[in-house]
């Protein structure tokens, strides 16, 4: 591809926006995708630890304080939020494989 591109004429910065970029954005996608997820993760373990959020109530109030159902819907929430993340990215990296 990049041999193609040199013969057509493009410079090195059309070489890399037009054949680079377009062959690599799935897997940058796929990686970025992996990346949120894990952020998600990461944030929701540090909410079990006090830092707030999705974390911080399923552990401070449903699990402290034996509401089971808080724990459950924060767990939900969270598992739907992955999910989804996972859903847009994947058919994102399809949509641009070619």
């Amino acid at each position: 591809m990049v041999e193609a591109a040199q013969a057509s004429g493009s410079s090195p910065t059309e070489i890399i926006f037009r054949v680079y970029l377009r062959e690599g954005l799935p897997d940058i996608i796929r990686a970025s995708i992996l990346t949120i997820i894990s952020l998600i993760g990461l944030t929701t373990m540090a909410g079990a630890i006090g830092s707030g959020g999705l974390g911080d109530i399923a552990i401070s109030i449903g699990y402290a304080r034996f509401e089971n159902d808080v724990t459950i819907v924060a767990m939900i929430i969270i598992l739907v939020m992955v999910f989804v993340i996972q859903f847009v990215g994947d058919w994102l990296a399809k949509r641009l494989e070619h």
